[in-house]
Parts: C-alpha cells; sequence; structure tokens
C-alpha cells in the first residue's frame, strides 16, 4: 500500500478479490485505516462516481464494485496497472521489453505466480500471462515473444490464451490456472479489458 497515492488507498483495497462485496469494517483492515471520517468520505466518492454500489443487509451495509459499468472497468483498470508499474520487486524492464514485442494490437499483461504473491526468491522465474483477442493466433504470439522471454534474467515464462479460452477456465467447476491467475495479478496492459472479461465470468457465478 505504501506506493499508493492517498486518494486510492481505499480504493485499492475492491481490487484484491474485485468479486468480493466488504463490509466498512472489512474495508478498515484491509487499507489499515482508523479514520472513519476519511473511510466514509472516501467510499461516499467512490458511490458518487458510481464505481462501487453499497446494500444494506440486515444491520450492515456491504459494498461491491460496479463492474457492470465500462467506467468502473476503466478506473479499476488503470489502478491495478498504476500499482503494478510502481512494483519494486518486478523486473519491469523485462516486462517492457515482452510487451513490445507482443504482435497485436488488443492484448492483456499479467504477472502471476511468485512474484504477484510477492514469494519469489533469488531463484523464481517469472510467470507471465497475455489474454489475445479471439481472431488472434496465441502460438503466433509466443513465436514472437520466446526469444526474449529465454534471455531475460529472471527467465520469464509466457502462457498466451484467448480471451474465451480465459473466460471458459473462470466459468469451469474445476480448479484451473485462470482462477489462480484471477486471484493473484498485477496487470501491466489493458487492464481495463481485463475487468471487462471478469465482469461477464462474475455474471455468469464466478466468485474467485
Amino acid at each position: 500500500m505504501g506506493i499508493l497515492k492517498e486518494q486510492y488507498i481505499i480504493d485499492s483495497a475492491f481490487i484484491i478479490e474485485p468479486w468480493r462485496k466488504l463490509t466498512y469494517s472489512e474495508i478498515q483492515k484491509i487499507t489499515k485505516k482508523r479514520s472513519k471520517g476519511y473511510i466514509y468520505n472516501a467510499l461516499k466518492r467512490l458511490e458518487g462516481e458510481r464505481i462501487i454500489v453499497s446494500e444494506k443487509i440486515g444491520k450492515s451495509i456491504i459494498y461491491s464494485l460496479n463492474l457492470s459499468s465500462t467506467s468502473t472497468q476503466s478506473y479499476v483498470g488503470f489502478l491495478n496497472e498504476y500499482i503494478s508499474w510502481n512494483q519494486k520487486h518486478v523486473p519491469l524492464q523485462i516486462i517492457e521489453n515482452i510487451r513490445n514485442k507482443i504482435p497485436t494490437n488488443f492484448f492483456i499483461l499479467m504477472v502471476t505466480g511468485s512474484y504477484a504473491k510477492k514469494t519469489q526468491t533469488k531463484n523464481s522465474d517469472l510467470d507471465l500471462v497475455i489474454i489475445c483477442d479471439d481472431a488472434a493466433d496465441p502460438k503466433n504470439i509466443l513465436a514472437q515473444i520466446s526469444h526474449e522471454s529465454e534471455l531475460s534474467i529472471p527467465i520469464a515464462h509466457p502462457y498466451v490464451f484467448t480471451k474465451k479460452q480465459f473466460l471458459d477456465m473462470l466459468l469451469d467447476d474445476e480448479e484451473n490456472y485462470g482462477k489462480e491467475v484471477a486471484r493473484h495479478n498485477f496487470i501491466f496492459n489493458g487492464g481495463s479489458q481485463y475487468y471487462s472479461i471478469l465482469n461477464e465470468a462474475i455474471k455468469h457465478g464466478f466468485r474467485g
């Protein structure tokens, strides 16, 4: 949280598990903010901007991302990318080099695995996930970035999926790699497109 500008701290609580509904106390615990006024003002701002919605259940009010909104997808996509590009433990130059080699205009680029969990060691590889348009060829994308990936230190291991393949993994009843990626990721490109896919999955029952 230390890399975040003050205004983004409460907002970022909602992108850890974007499908989750949060109570005030959960938001306070995640953000480590003690000021009730600060949290309530931030929540009021987010509601006013239609980034989040609230509902009352019993005596509690719960808050959740309004992911059906394109503006919310754009905002949380930007926020995730902002956080990602400020991660000091991630080899950012490798991400930049590989991003520049991807031969398609539409793509989502994420870091997952130990670097996303912040459990990496000096021997850890860099796990990358690229999600491309359904019309693109994942094998061609892998071929274009393989040389850069193999020469990088740490070695990068890219996985490429089409949008449909990734969405199908999220909606599968069995545990799989796509669900793991959704739980632990840093997004470096295509944030709004990622949250569009995630919104589609949530609408069809995905809950992490």
